[in-house]
């Protein structure tokens, strides 16, 4: 590329930008619509499973955080793979997390129009996530700020949703107010079956909900480039996580199986919605659904703005001219050839909404699930041989190399409990496929040269 002034990303992302990306990474459908499967899978013991996976997270991301710090002039932490684990590496995660974002966003364009065909039955399916996708493209095409701003009010509308949830909890325990399902209080927990009532099997098959519920939380791994303060506001961002997930995830769970028995918890439908209807609140289905409506187009956001970014990335290095040309910056200093690369993928979406049933968007979801967990190996093996060259360095992980260990462990535990399951099984292997087949198709582009 010339040298021009808009050569360069925007550095537009301020601070609270970035501190709510990194909140709406980790709050979800997993959590606002899924929790009640995981609930009736593990019960109380659901909590245990989420402050688990709330430790890998923390370990996860201060092993970005070092990498990033370690070199803030690199794009994402794509950039890393390559420097540390080589090219062909690189591509394959560049690739394999491109298409995670592309299936999560095409999920989500379609949860879009089921969600507002709640209110408006007779409205077609594929209008509405049409609509959004239209929508936040130009929101990302126009700059990365307005993206920021995008970004931070759905996720502050997930926030102050889960935190009414849990104020409008407390009091009614610390009161043991009657409700529909008994009186709400903390013995709830152990009142029906003990902490563990589903077992040591309950408990673990609930994980693959729970990692549903953390993918995206690496989101920051795309924002050094384009973030005005990086040295204050991502080591924030990510030192914070522990308080987050305790609060949002820990503390909402607590409070819902406290207000009601988790026997009573269904998983047909969100718990948030129940309680709500639990305690009498007029119009509560209306709420959560406007509510998860925010959350779904928060991810279908991220999903344009990861997608544009990584394209762009790849696309920076590649030797390919026809490749190279998606790496041109607009005037707004935004990749809008990448964004409008990746938009176009996404649509599809709309079209495959009139000819395949919502089970294909499951197993999309599954496989793009899989896929983010080879992504966080990626970072972590990335990691680990960058503290081989660089012992010491800025922001420096915990625990080194306790901590990288333990998340390879728990990775690799999540997806032995996958394969256990019909469904999960069937979708690790078909991302398992899609991995092994990128690595075996970019050896080959290496060696004539085309990488």
């Amino acid at each position: 590329m010339a040298a021009h002034a808009n050569d360069e990303l925007a550095r537009n992302l301020k601070g609270r930008h970035i501190q709510l990306m990194a909140i709406g990474g980790t709050i979800g459908t997993g959590l606002f619509l899924g929790a009640g499967k995981s609930i009736q899978a593990a019960g109380p013991a659901i909590v245990l499973a989420y402050l688990l996976c709330g430790v890998m997270a923390f370990f996860l991301m201060r092993a970005l955080g070092e990498l990033l710090m370690s070199d803030l002039s690199q794009h994402s932490f794509i950039d890393f793979v390559a420097r540390y684990l080589g090219a062909r590496a690189a591509a394959v995660t560049g690739w394999i997390y491109w298409l995670c974002w592309v299936s999560l966003a095409m999920a989500e364009v379609t949860a879009v129009g089921v969600y507002v065909r709640f209110w408006l039955p007779s409205v077609p399916q594929w209008l509405p996530g049409l609509v959004v996708l239209l929508v936040l493209g130009a929101v990302n095409l126009i700059s990365v700020g307005l993206f920021g701003e995008a970004e931070f009010w759905f996720a502050l509308i997930k926030v102050i949703a889960i935190l009414a949830l849990i104020g409008v909890g407390l009091v009614l325990i610390v009161g043991h107010v009657q409700t529909a399902a008994g009186p709400a209080t903390l013995r709830n927990l152990v009142a029906h079956g003990g902490f563990f009532p589903r077992g040591v099997s309950g408990f673990m098959m609930a994980f693959q909900m729970v990692v549903f519920s953390f993918t995206g939380i690496e989101l920051v791994g795309l924002t050094a480039s384009e973030t005005r303060d990086p040295q204050t506001a991502i080591p924030s961002a990510i030192n914070q996580l522990p308080v987050r997930i305790i609060l949002f995830y820990v503390g909402a769970l607590i409070v819902i199986m406290s207000l009601s028995p988790w026997t009573a918890v269904s998983a047909d439908s969100s718990p948030f919605v129940q309680v709500f209807e639990a305690l009498g609140v007029p119009g509560a289905a209306g709420v959560v659904n406007f509510v998860v409506l925010t959350a779904a187009a928060s991810a279908c956001n991220s999903g344009l703005y990861s997608t544009g970014r990584l394209l762009y990335s790849m696309a920076a290095t590649s030797p390919t001219p026809r490749m190279r040309g998606l790496a041109k910056l607009s005037r707004r200093q935004v990749p809008a050839r990448a964004i409008l690369a990746s938009t176009a993928v996404i649509a599809v979406a709309v079209g495959l909404n009139y000819f395949l049933p919502a089970s294909v968007f499951i197993l999309v979801s599954s496989v793009a699930t899989i896929s983010f967990l080879f992504v966080w190996v990626m970072i972590v093996l990335t990691h680990l041989r960058y503290k081989r060259q660089q012992p010491v360095g800025p922001f420096a992980a915990p625990l080194f190399p306790w901590g990288d260990w333990f998340v390879l462990a728990f990775l690799a535990m999540v997806v032995v409990i996958m394969m256990l399951s019909r469904d999960t099984a069937v979708a690790t292997l078909i991302a398992g496929g899609v991995i092994g087949a990128l690595f075996i198709g970019s050896g080959r582009r290496r060696a004539r040269g085309h990488l």
